[in-house]
């Protein structure tokens, strides 16, 4: 028999993560009561409809009363405030947590606002798909996915049980579990989901800005390498908003080593350096082929599963 890791779940924010952690965690037996909260009363009245949680609650702090593990799945920069308004309801002994891909600013929100009684541990759950809402979440998300916590710098044992507990939860939902620093893990993810993104989002709308090219044209004739960075500009513009602001040091990082090799290859390209263009398409099909060997790759290229 499963054991209830949490016998009370509640989570802030129940789009497409936040749904799927609650059907994930239903699934996998290891939380009692769920109460949800979502900015959104659209929102609110579909969770409602679907029946997935317990309590949908008009309040966000009445969803976290004797709660014992809270996700904020909010867009990254409303998980201070998110978490701030909550504080003086949190139970001593809860576990608050959250599922966004910045954790450095989650990190500083979460340790001016949590309580001392309570353990502050953020995480970020590496799966996701470009559809948005309650609607949108399944329990299968995490499954074979890594899930990155960053916990606090802090030695008591009772803040190592509470990490433990959340390895266990986040493990139960199928995911593989890695601890790493704040700081390093929004270096990793600049340049393995923000950057590539953010070229997504421009190159639509370069190929959408062409005058020489029609809007039709683009959809009727578009291959493979446009699809999916269509299918990856189509996320959720507010979350990817707050992402680049949140992460700004790091993607612009990124996004300057990124110009320099660009520009390098376009000179390979100007001066017909084709020995240059081979070696480089052969290292790139390398680390592709060591994505698709590592079990990070569906047959629905970023994302979860076929829709």
């Amino acid at each position: 028999m499963t054991e209830i890791l949490y016998p009370k779940l509640a989570v802030i924010g129940c789009g497409l993560i936040g749904s799927s952690v609650i059907r994930a965690a239903r699934a996998a037996g290891v939380v009692g009561q769920v109460a949800v909260f979502d900015a959104s009363p659209q929102a609110r009245d579909r969770i409602r409809e679907l029946g997935f949680a317990d309590a949908v609650c008009d309040d966000p702090s009445a969803a976290v009363q004797d709660a014992d593990l809270v996700i904020f799945a909010t867009p990254p920069l409303a998980i201070g405030e998110a978490a701030a308004q909550v504080a003086p309801s949190l139970k001593p002994g809860a576990t608050i947590s959250d599922v966004g891909s910045v954790k450095g600013a989650v990190a500083e929100a979460f340790a001016k606002v949590a309580p001392a009684a309570c353990f502050a541990i953020p995480g970020h759950p590496i799966a996701g798909s470009e559809q948005s809402g309650p609607d949108a979440g399944f329990a299968e998300m995490f499954q074979g996915r890594w899930c990155i916590l960053t916990p606090q710098a802090r030695t008591d044992e009772a803040y190592a049980k509470a990490v433990e507990r959340l390895t266990d939860f986040w493990m139960a939902l199928g995911s593989q579990v890695e601890l790493m620093d704040e700081k390093h893990h929004d270096l990793v993810l600049a340049v393995t989901s923000h950057l590539p993104h953010l070229i997504a989002y421009n190159i639509v709308g370069t190929a959408a800005d062409l005058e020489e090219v029609t809007r039709g044209e683009v959809i009727k004739y578009s291959a493979g390498g446009f699809r999916d960075f269509t299918r990856i500009a189509a996320s959720d513009p507010i979350m990817w908003r707050d992402v680049f602001l949140a992460n700004k040091d790091a993607v612009l990082e990124m996004l300057g080593r990124f110009t320099e090799d660009l520009q390098a290859l376009s000179r390979a390209i100007r001066w017909g350096e084709g020995d240059k263009l081979q070696e480089l398409f052969t290292r790139t099909r390398d680390i592709r082929r060591s994505i698709i060997t590592a079990g990070q790759e569906t047959a629905e290229p970023n994302f979860g599963r076929k829709r």
